[in-house]
């Protein structure tokens, strides 16, 4: 391929999952050979969709896509699926190719050096936290060595070392790379041009510059659309006061008021639709289970990870109401299972008092039954809600009717955390359980999100690898695995 050629072009390309659901409206765009750019846009806009349209998955309903004849592909997921988290290292990497690749444990250790991770080749897949797991997505593209490499919220549940590790890697990519993230900082470390699918039109607008840079020309563009509107307005009633006065005055006059009439329609259609950028949830609140007090739950000894051997640590931590404890380290130390554990009751060394409500959000949904209606979902937890209450509260969410009564396997990654905390409001926890709820998640959501753990009055756990997102939250304790 000659050097900044396009590989990737979207030509009027329309896509739609059903008449309620279109996603794209005659996109035009390309990707040149080299660059390397952010696709961005609202939680369930359809990101991950437009990936599935380059690769081949999924087929335009009309438009064409072209490709460079000779142009590999390779995607990094944003999650591990399901079907492959009882296979080993081995047989992961084995499954990126259609051929046998005669020394693949060389390029195995190779590719694992690149996303900074070591482990044997039959390691199952499900033994890795999550954190780990997002290297093992990154790699498995990476070690296809494509002309375009998609990677779909790369960053989620990475520490700020493989977050820092990755940027460097982007920095150096020689290819083409389309990156899916919102994770703003991460963004504008590397790209260089911005595709903005636009949740309410469904049009992709091209620009060049990173994130910022898009804002600044959204909010111009607004600020004079608004503008242009207020001028039409003012002409209007100008017209209409006028076509009312000379309509009064009978003879010929009332030609004048037709042209007054004519002349306030004509400006009537001349007023532009302004830009709805993207909206924020709604601010939310998490209630307390009622008739707490003493203690919440107590963690006398945990196990963490050195290495792949468990080590027992003693602690000694008291969760009464409104404490609010942070849980760090590295990727790999044992976060993520200890959570799970105290969920589910069955972590050494911990207990929950009796009668405690948990609420419990998983980085990866994997508690989640796909198959389950969203409004049944919400509804078990609804104490005594009505049908109309549980609507209202998940609109607040981006929840429309339509997402409301589909199977939650329909949903985006977003609109899935989204479903999860609409699920909390109406759990009423005692004992709330985060572990990395910001992941997946537009970042004009994460402030509102903020706002509601920081009021939690409950005891709570949390989990998060972003500062920006912990340093908006009242931490009452720091429990550091790694220390």
């Amino acid at each position: 391929m000659a050097k900044g050629n396009a590989v990737i072009r979207f030509k009027e390309v329309s896509f739609d999952f059903g008449q309620k659901k279109p996603i794209l409206h005659e996109a035009d765009f390309s990707v040149r050979e080299g660059s390397k750019i952010t696709l961005m846009g609202q939680n369930g806009a359809g990101k991950s969709t437009i990936f599935q349209l380059i690769t081949g998955e999924l087929a335009p309903n009309s438009g064409a896509i072209h490709k460079d004849p000779h142009l590999t592909i390779a995607t990094a997921r944003q999650v591990m699926p399901r079907n492959q988290l009882d296979l080993t290292v081995l047989a992961f990497f084995e499954k990126c190719f259609s051929e046998t690749v005669y020394n693949i444990d060389v390029k195995i250790d190779q590719i694992l050096e690149v996303v900074n991770l070591s482990c044997s080749h039959d390691r199952i897949i499900k033994s890795f936290s999550g954190g780990q797991q997002a290297r093992l997505l990154l790699a498995s593209a990476l070690i296809q060595d494509p002309d375009l490499l998609l990677l779909d919220e790369p960053t989620n549940n990475l520490d700020k070392e493989g977050i820092d590790h990755l940027t460097k890697f982007l920095i150096a990519y020689p290819k083409t790379c389309i990156v899916i993230s919102h994770d703003a900082n991460f963004l504008n470390a590397f790209t260089e041009g911005v595709l903005y699918l636009d949740v309410f039109t469904h049009i992709v607008e091209q620009h060049t510059g990173n994130y910022f840079d898009l804002l600044e020309v959204i909010s111009a563009r607004i600020e004079q659309e608004n503008r242009k509107n207020a001028q039409l307005a003012k002409k209007i009633i100008e017209n209409k006061e006028k076509a009312n006065y000379f309509a009064n005055k009978g003879g010929k006059m009332r030609l004048v008021a037709k042209r007054m009439r004519q002349a306030a329609e004509e400006a009537e259609s001349s007023k532009v639709e302004v830009r709805r950028e993207d909206k924020t949830i709604r601010p939310f609140r998490i209630p307390c289970q009622e008739g707490l007090s003493g203690e919440i739950a107590l963690i006398t000894s945990l196990t963490v990870m050195k290495g792949r051997k468990p080590a027992e640590k003693k602690v000694s931590l008291s969760l009464r109401k409104n404490t609010h404890l942070l849980l760090q380290g590295p990727n790999g130390i044992g976060k993520s299972t200890l959570l799970e554990s105290l969920a589910r009751g069955t972590a050494k060394g911990a207990q929950i008092s009796p009668g405690v409500n948990v609420g419990y959000y998983t980085q990866d949904f994997s508690t989640l039954n796909i198959q389950e209606k969203v409004f049944d979902f919400l509804a078990k937890v609804a104490q005594g809600k009505s049908e109309e209450d549980v609507r209202s509260l998940a609109a607040g969410f981006f929840i429309t009717n339509e997402l409301l009564y589909s199977e939650i396997g329909n949903l985006s990654e977003g609109q899935k955390g989204l479903v999860s905390f609409a699920r909390l409001v109406l759990q009423k926890p005692g004992l709330l359980i985060l572990d990395e709820p910001t992941n997946h998640m537009n970042f004009r959501h994460v402030p509102v999100i903020a706002k509601a753990l920081n009021a939690y009055e409950g005891a709570m756990i949390l989990v998060s690898h972003v500062p920006e997102f912990v340093d908006q939250i009242r931490i009452d304790e720091v429990l550091d695995l790694e220390r």
